[in-house]
C-alpha cells in the first residue's frame, strides 16, 4: 500500500494498460455469457423463509454453482457487455454532463410530495432543496398527507481548511423532536441514493431525519486525504478517524445528544468505529449490508494481501433485475442457523493481478473514470447499468448521471479504501473482533469520588438483502457476540447497570434485494426501518417518564 494516493501522471501508463484490459474483457463478456446462459439457479426448500429476522440467513453465493434435480429453468435477462454505453453516447454525456450539485437536485426532486410542492409553489424562487440550492421547502398538508414537513439542504462547515459536510434533512412541523435518525451512505456513493427512503422514514412522529455525505465523498468538500502513520494498525485508525471525527464534529454543531445511526456498507463499518470511539451518543445502530464484519487472515496480517474468495465482484457484474426478482423461498444463498458452507464447494476464480495492483497502489476505480475523460460515462455505465436496471428508464438515467457526477470529482475520501479493506472487501480490522464492545464503552472514567459511567447496551440491527453479496454469516456471528456481551453485563454489572440494560441484536433479511437493499426493495426496507424507529421512540418516552 502506498503512503500517499498515487499520482495519475506517474501511473498513467499502467492505468491505460488497465483500461485496455478492461475493454478486452468487455469484448469477450458477451460471448462468454451467451455460452453460460443455459445455467439454472438453484432452488432452495420452502422451509427456509426470508424477510424475517432470526430465521433464514444468507451465506456465500457458492450454492449457485450447483443445480438441484427437478428445478424448473428460470429465464435470464438478456446479457449485456461490461460497458453498455456506446462510445458516441459516452462522449455526448461527458460533454453535456450536469454538475454534481445539479445531479443531486435531480435525484432529490424525485421524492414524492416534495416534487409536487415545488411544482405548485406560487413563488417562482422556490427550488428543490439540494446542494445546488441550499435552503428549505415546506410541504403543506394539502399536498403532503404526512405533512407538513420541512425539507432542507445545508453545507455544514467544519473546522480546518476545506472541510464541510453536505447535509439533507426532513423535519415534521409542529411536533417536538424526540429522536434523530442519521443516514450514512457507502463507499463512493452519496446521500441521494436514499431518495426512496426519505419520505417514508420521515413519517414517524417525533423524529428528525438527517442524511450526510461523508467527508471527501458525494457533495461534501474534498480535502486531500493523507495518512501519516507508519504502523499498520495506526494507519487503519487514522483512516477511520478521518471520517468519524468529522461526523462527531457535525454532531456537536447540531447539538444532538443521542441519535440512531443507519449506515450502509462502508457507512455501517464506520458507524461501528464511531460507536467505539465516541460512546454515549447512540441509542440504536442499524447496519445495512455492512462491509468488513467477518475476519479474513490475509486482510488482517498481509502487507500486500493476495486476493481471496469472495463475491465482491458481484457488485459490478450481477444484473440487478435478477436480484430484485428473488429466488423462491430464499434464493441460493440461504443456509440454516449454525450451518457452515461445505468445504468441497468449488472455489471462485481469484481476482486478476491488475485489480490487486490497483487496489494496493491506492488507485481507486474513480481514478480510472477520471483518466478516461470522454469515455468516463462509458466506464461508469458498467456499474450503473446493472445496479439500476430494475428502475424506470428516467430513474436509471437520473441515477447514472448522479453516480457519474460523484465518480468524476477530485479524489479525496475514496483513497481511504485500501487502508480499511483488502481486495475482496475484507476488513483489515474486522468488525467481528470488536462488535462485542459496541454499547459497552466507558463514557466517564471513574474518579476518587464517583464510579465510572458506562454504556448499558443499545439495539444493533443487521440488515441484509436476500441476494446480498455480503456474507450474512458474519452478521449472525456478530449477533451472537452481542448477545453474549449482554449476558456478561447482566452477570457482572452493578445493580444500576442491570436496571438500565438495553442491549439487543437481530439479523433481518429483506426479500428481493441485494447489497443495495434500501434501493432494491425500498418498501420492505422502509417497513423494517420504521419499526425500529417506533421501537426506539417508545424507549425514549419510557426513559423520560
Amino acid at each position: 500500500m502506498l503512503k500517499h494516493p498515487t499520482s495519475a501522471v506517474v501511473q498513467s501508463r499502467k492505468l491505460v494498460t488497465t483500461v485496455a484490459r478492461i475493454q478486452h474483457v468487455d469484448n469477450t463478456t458477451s460471448s462468454y455469457k451467451t455460452n453460460m446462459s443455459t445455467e439454472e439457479p438453484i432452488a432452495v426448500p420452502s422451509s427456509i423463509p426470508t424477510g424475517r429476522s432470526h430465521q433464514s440467513m444468507l451465506a456465500s453465493r457458492r450454492a449457485r454453482e450447483q443445480v438441484p434435480e427437478g428445478n424448473p429453468p428460470v429465464t435470464k435477462p438478456p446479457s449485456m457487455g461490461m460497458f453498455p454505453l456506446g462510445y458516441k453516447d459516452a462522449v455526448y454525456q461527458w460533454w453535456n454532463s450536469v454538475t454534481p450539485t445539479v445531479a443531486e437536485r435531480n435525484v432529490i426532486s424525485r421524492i414524492p410530495y416534495l416534487r409536487a410542492a415545488v411544482a405548485s409553489a406560487t413563488n417562482s424562487a422556490t427550488e428543490v432543496p439540494s446542494a445546488e440550492h441550499p435552503g428549505q421547502t415546506e410541504t403543506s398538508t394539502e399536498i403532503d398527507p404526512y405533512g407538513p414537513r420541512v425539507w432542507k439542504s445545508t453545507m455544514v462547515t467544519l473546522s480546518g481548511k476545506n472541510r464541510g459536510l453536505n447535509e439533507f434533512s426532513v423535519e415534521r412541523v409542529g411536533e417536538p423532536v424526540d429522536d434523530t435518525l442519521v443516514m450514512l451512505h457507502g463507499y463512493g456513493a452519496g446521500l441521494g441514493f436514499y431518495y426512496k427512503n426519505f419520505e417514508n422514514l420521515s413519517r414517524s412522529k417525533g423524529w428528525k431525519l438527517y442524511a450526510l455525505d461523508w467527508l471527501g465523498m458525494g457533495n461534501s468538500t474534498r480535502p486531500p486525504f493523507r495518512v501519516c502513520a507508519k504502523d499498520p494498525a495506526a494507519k487503519i485508525t487514522e483512516a477511520e478517524n478521518w471520517f468519524i471525527d468529522a461526523l462527531e464534529e457535525w454532531r456537536k454543531i447540531r447539538k444532538i445528544d443521542k441519535f440512531t445511526l443507519l449506515g450502509h456498507s462502508l457507512g455501517g463499518y464506520l458507524g461501528v468505529s464511531y460507536a467505539l470511539k465516541y460512546p454515549g451518543h447512540l441509542n440504536k445502530l442499524i447496519l445495512a449490508s455492512p462491509v468488513g464484519i467477518p475476519e479474513d487472515p490475509y486482510a488482517v496480517n498481509a502487507e500486500m494481501p493476495e486476493p481471496m474468495e469472495s463475491s465482491f465482484q458481484d457488485e459490478f457484474t450481477v444484473d440487478q433485475q435478477s436480484t430484485t426478482e428473488g429466488h423462491g423461498s430464499s434464493g441460493a444463498n440461504a443456509i440454516r442457523r449454525g450451518q457452515q458452507p461445505e468445504a468441497s464447494t468449488p472455489k471462485r476464480r481469484p481476482y486478476p493481478s491488475w485489480l490487486v495492483w490497483l487496489w494496493d497502489a491506492n488507485v481507486s476505480p474513480f481514478s480510472i473514470v477520471r483518466l478516461a475523460g470522454p469515455l468516463g460515462p462509458r466506464l461508469a455505465s458498467g456499474w450503473t447499468s446493472r445496479r439500476f436496471n430494475h428502475l424506470t428508464t428516467e430513474e436509471k438515467q437520473t441515477l447514472h448521471d448522479y453516480a457519474y457526477s460523484i465518480f468524476k470529482q477530485r479524489g479525496s475520501g475514496e483513497y481511504a479504501l485500501p487502508y480499511l479493506l483488502a481486495p475482496g472487501a475484507h476488513a483489515r480490522r474486522p468488525v467481528i473482533n470488536r462488535i462485542h464492545r459496541v454499547g459497552r464503552q466507558v463514557i466517564t472514567p471513574a474518579t476518587e469520588t464517583a464510579p465510572a459511567v458506562k454504556e448499558t447496551g443499545y439495539p444493533v440491527v443487521f440488515m441484509y438483502g436476500e441476494n446480498d453479496w455480503m456474507d450474512v454469516a458474519g452478521g449472525l456471528a456478530a449477533e451472537e457476540k452481542l448477545k453474549q456481551a449482554k449476558v456478561q453485563a447482566l452477570l457482572h454489572g452493578t445493580e444500576e447497570e442491570k436496571r438500565k440494560e438495553n442491549g439487543a441484536a437481530k439479523v433481518v433479511i429483506v426479500s428481493k434485494s441485494g447489497h443495495h437493499l434500501y434501493l432494491d426493495n425500498p418498501d420492505e426496507f422502509n417497513e423494517y426501518a420504521r419499526r425500529e424507529l417506533e421501537e426506539t421512540r417508545r424507549q425514549t418516552l419510557r426513559d423520560r417518564s
